[in-house]
């Protein structure tokens, strides 16, 4: 977007008038917001268009609208300042009563419904500025057994810094991440109440019944598979979805069966009338870790954060119960 030449001559605060006039839509509501005056923003605007080669905004009786190519370069202006935000509130001491940051966590919806809730009701009392983004965090399916080749991607991010820290499943992690080991994730077949599977959970029925596999690129293949290959057996995968979340409300109101975390599962057993029996099969067992890079623990608000969702996670960590 800038080249080294313009970097040097730039008033890289443009970017942030950008931002408020894109949000805004009206230069009047951006001047007040800015604390500057109607005409600063219009001279702004002026060098904006200059650095940038295009009119960028258009007046309208009602205020301005994005060009494309506004809207166009909205993603990576955002990117360059919520790093550089990122950056100056590193630069400052932690105090997380007072801190008005933002972090970004990455795992499957299937583990942050366990833990988020009460680590977001702590965050509330006691760091009420703090914010969070959340990412779903899936395996490629062709990945199917949990390896450190599963979550490449996911680590790639933790080293960019797109993701302040992850919890997912993992045999390990490599040396370069710090690792906390949570606890074990145990999965459970989950279907409708009512449903004429749970009187008789045999293998024989379970491969007979219509299965819902969770992937998120739409791959009716799982780990489910592999564990019913072994015995020479197949299932039916009659539909798809991407993630957790969506698979349960389906369960719940269909007469698919899923593999599901169990502490997951859980969390709405009573609220969605689902019902648990234990699978048919032996199927393996996820260690489930909080990951983030040894550098990144430099920082202070990491750290700390670091330290609540593992805390969290495993106050959720799900207890030995047996459903039959």
């Amino acid at each position: 977007m800038l080249n080294e030449i313009d970097l040097s001559r730039a008033d890289l605060n443009l970017l942030t008038l950008f931002e408020v006039v894109l949000t805004e839509r009206h230069v009047a509501r951006a001047a007040q917001k800015l604390n500057l005056s109607p005409s600063a923003i219009s001279h702004g605007l002026g060098r904006l268009r200059r650095l940038l080669n295009d009119p960028l905004f258009l007046r309208t009786p009602r205020g301005v609208v994005p060009t494309a190519r506004a809207l166009e370069l909205a993603e990576p202006i955002a990117d360059v300042l919520a790093r550089a935000r990122r950056v100056i509130a590193t630069a400052e001491p932690f105090d997380p009563a007072t801190s008005r940051r933002r972090f970004t966590l990455g795992a499957p919806d299937g583990v942050t419904a366990a833990f988020l809730p009460p680590l977001l009701d702590e965050l509330r009392r006691t760091a009420p500025g703090i914010d969070l983004s959340v990412r779903q965090l899936l395996p490629p399916q062709e990945l199917r057994q949990i390896s450190q080749r599963s979550w490449e991607s996911a680590l790639a991010e933790l080293d960019a810094r797109e993701i302040d820290i992850a919890v997912l499943p993992a045999d390990d992690v490599p040396a370069r991440f710090a690792g906390r080991r949570l606890y074990e994730e145990r999965f459970t077949i989950a279907m409708r109440a009512g449903h004429p599977f749970a009187d008789d959970p045999s293998l024989d029925r379970f491969c007979e019944m219509r299965h819902l596999v969770v992937s998120l690129r739409g791959d009716p293949y799982g780990f489910v598979d592999d564990a019913l290959a072994q015995k020479g057996r197949t299932r039916r995968v009659a539909l798809t979805a991407p993630s957790f979340a969506y698979a349960i409300s389906l369960v719940a109101q269909t007469d698919l069966l899923a593999a599901l975390p169990r502490l997951f599962a859980t969390l709405f057993e009573k609220r969605l009338g689902i019902v648990m029996v234990d699978p048919p099969i032996a199927l393996p067992q996820f260690p489930i870790w909080a990951v983030t890079p040894k550098a990144a623990l430099t920082d202070a608000g990491v750290a700390w954060l670091f330290e609540l969702v593992a805390k969290h996670a495993t106050r959720s960590a799900p207890k030995e119960r047996r459903r039959t």
